[in-house]
Formats: C-alpha cells, structure tokens, sequence
C-alpha cells in the first residue's frame, strides 16, 4: 500500500504545473550511447528561477537529442539551446490546461484507489483460506479483516490528501 501511495506522489510529480520543477522530465527518456537513457543520467537539470528549467548535458553532443526527447514529449514545451545548455521557459497554464490536469491527477488518484482495494481483497482472500486451512480462527479472521480495513481506510485518506495538494499547486500554479 505504501508502495500505491509512493507510485502515485511520483505519477502527480511528473505532471506539469504552472511552476518549473526538476520531476517534470524523470520519466522522459533521450537517445544516447545507442539507448534510451533518463535525461537527468546524462546532464544537469537546474531551476534558477520559478518558471524557468536549465539542462546542461554532460557530453555536448547530446543537446540535440535532449532537445528533441522534450518536443517530442506530452509536456508541451518549446526547447531552445545555445549548443551548451538547453533553455526551457514554462509558460503559464490556461485556465482550460489547469482543469485538464486535474482531471489527469484525478484519474491517478481513482487508480491508486483501486490498486489499495485490490490490495484488501488480496488479503481478505489469502485470510479466508488460512481459516479454511485452519491456521487462524474466525474472530482471528475477523480482527484481521478490521485491521486490513482500518489500513485500507488510511492509505485512501492518503491517497486523497496527496491528490488535493496537487490540485491545489495545479489551480493556483
């Protein structure tokens, strides 16, 4: 369940806000050495200012194909280099964009949701057949059952605090 919460904090950091964050490229991937390789293992990702990225490639031959991972990406930004480091300025978001993003973080939320509640039925299955097995007895299973219940009711509450706060950095960003 930890592992859900962790996987969708990750999943929300990558989705673009108003502000310039490193996050936004760790899942984006650049040719390099004839593979694909994160960008932040071959160069230098800096935010000097609020809306403002700096990527500065360890090998300069890179910059063009850094430069063209990020166009090619969903994260709508505009690239440019002066053949030494790659300048990106986020614009802000339109109140349309902001909306669609929440959406986004949403869906993200609701899939985390259901990945905690399968969690539960895992467990309320491997609980039933250890009483069948008898190796726990029916108030040992109905204990447990409370317990998983009562952890699954944390992480949802989790899962919603971490979605409201990036809702929040959305539609104020």
């Amino acid at each position: 369940m930890k592992k859900t919460v962790a996987n969708l904090k990750e999943n929300l950091a990558a989705l673009r806000t108003g502000r310039a964050s490193t996050a936004l490229f760790d899942k984006l991937r650049v040719d390099a050495y004839g593979d694909k390789q994160a960008i932040n293992q071959v160069a230098n990702i800096s935010v000097p200012e609020a809306r403002l990225v700096i990527i500065t490639p360890w090998d300069k031959a890179l910059v063009s194909e850094i430069e063209k991972a990020i166009r090619n990406s969903e994260l709508s930004l505009n690239p440019s280099n002066d053949g030494k480091v790659i300048r990106i300025s986020i614009p802000p978001l339109t109140g349309e964009r902001r909306k669609e993003l929440v959406k986004i973080a949403k869906n993200y939320a609701e899939q985390s949701k259901v990945a905690l509640r399968n969690i539960r039925r895992d467990g309320n299955d491997e609980l039933k057949k250890q009483l069948k097995a008898a190796e726990i007895t029916e108030d040992g299973e109905k204990k447990a059952q409370k317990d998983l219940q009562e952890l699954t009711n944390k992480y949802v509450a989790e899962t919603d605090k971490v979605f409201a706060e990036k809702e929040t950095e959305i539609m104020e960003g």
